[in-house]
């Protein structure tokens, strides 16, 4: 066989792989197929990217065109789907999709259900009913909740143990009337052997809390989900409380702080700081002040759910009160946070930030007496107390 016929036959067989792979991708991209639009609309769409796949009774039967946000901050993100002429028969206007995820921790794609029989067919450019997609915070905060339940439940099995083996002891030694008791040996075997049961009952269960807890520690280190905790700013929801008190001081404050949150934190919904050093400010006077107590007070902005934003004002008030006590040198015991969550009445400088929401620092003289520490979420209606202001640094 000559050279050139060889290269000739390269050339065809390049050019036939070429054809087959921009057909595959075509077919899969639905570029030869006959199609319309759908769109869809969520308040979040958890991580779903244009040309993500969607599945129709499980079948991929088209991809994701574009993901557009909306123009206000009380919209919602559209979905536009470009789906295969053959599903218009069997997605109705009842139909609904959802956005799910391959596995635990797989790719997003959206699942669109299947109409009922009667019901009128969709149209080019119509809106489909959808489902919040499922949040990995929401799973993360729920398991949290329940260890918390778990230890409760096992500090309870170790008390009722600790009060079964006093009772052994007294009747190991005969003391009161249980131990006039021991000459019943047949009494005395039965309940020795309920004893170790319960104490080898609670030895499995403070294990299993114990290989619980290590696997929560080893999810929170995991290279999969350690974006998760440094994006929203801190790992353990149940330390948000541990500095918090029960609003201000009745006294007036020699010293305030203001900052408007969107210069501080990395996004609207994020207790991650992206400006530390505008609390350098704050962090020196402490250092180089006398005062009394000082209170780190953080609200967000009229809009969204009072139960998320409350708890992000407690995020953001840990924070920032956890930077300032790490990089400066005074008595820690007596700086605290308060969160007010969701605030109604804003003020002109709050809505030009689109409502974040803002972070003061308000520092008490000397004598101040501490706030009750807070043993419940605060009030998001508490009113802040009259002070003078003092912008902090850009």
């Amino acid at each position: 066989m000559s050279r050139t016929v060889r290269l000739g036959a390269f050339i065809v067989a390049t050019l036939a792989v070429l054809a087959i792979g921009v057909f595959i991708i075509g077919g899969k991209k639905f570029l030869f197929n006959s199609t319309y639009s759908l769109k869809a609309r969520f308040p979040d769409v958890a991580g779903l990217t244009a040309g993500a796949e969607v599945l129709v009774g499980g079948v991929h039967s088209g991809t994701v065109k574009s993901i557009e946000l909306p123009h206000q901050a009380s919209g919602q993100v559209t979905v536009n789907l470009e789906l295969d002429k053959s599903t218009h028969e069997i997605i109705k206007q009842d139909s609904v999709a959802s956005i799910q995820t391959e596995g635990l921790l797989g790719n997003q794609f959206v699942s669109v259900s299947f109409g009922t029989d009667g019901k009128p067919e969709v149209k080019d450019g119509d809106t489909l009913s959808t489902v919040p997609p499922l949040q990995m915070g929401a799973l993360l905060d729920k398991a949290n909740s329940l260890l918390g339940s778990a230890q409760n439940a096992m500090d309870n099995i170790t008390s009722v143990t600790a009060h079964l083996n006093s009772v052994g002891s007294k009747i190991d030694s005969g003391s009161g009337t249980v131990g006039a008791l021991i000459n019943d040996k047949a009494l005395y075997s039965n309940l020795n052997e309920t004893a170790s049961t319960a104490r080898s009952t609670v030895s499995a269960a403070q294990a299993g809390l114990l290989d619980f807890q290590d696997n929560m520690q080893a999810l929170k280190h995991n290279f999969l989900l350690k974006g998760y905790f440094k994006n929203r700013g801190y790992e353990d929801s149940s330390e948000l409380g541990k500095d918090a008190v029960i609003g201000l001081p009745k006294a007036t404050a020699v010293k305030e702080f203001t900052l408007p949150s969107r210069q501080i934190f990395d996004k609207q919904d994020s207790a991650k700081l992206k400006n530390e050093k505008a609390f350098n400010a704050v962090g020196e006077y402490l250092a180089t002040n006398e005062f009394g107590v000082a209170i780190v007070e953080v609200s967000s902005g009229p809009s969204g759910d009072s139960d998320k934003e409350l708890l992000l004002s407690q995020a953001r008030a840990m924070v920032v009160h956890d930077y300032i006590v790490e990089h400066f040198g005074f008595d820690d015991s007596k700086l605290k946070t308060t969160a007010l969550g969701k605030q109604i009445n804003t003020t002109a400088d709050d809505k030009s930030q689109s409502g974040w929401g803002q972070v003061r620092i308000l520092i008490y003289p000397t004598g101040t007496p501490m706030p009750a520490a807070s043993t419940s979420a605060p009030s998001s209606s508490a009113v802040p107390a009259a002070s003078s202001r003092e912008k902090m640094p850009q």
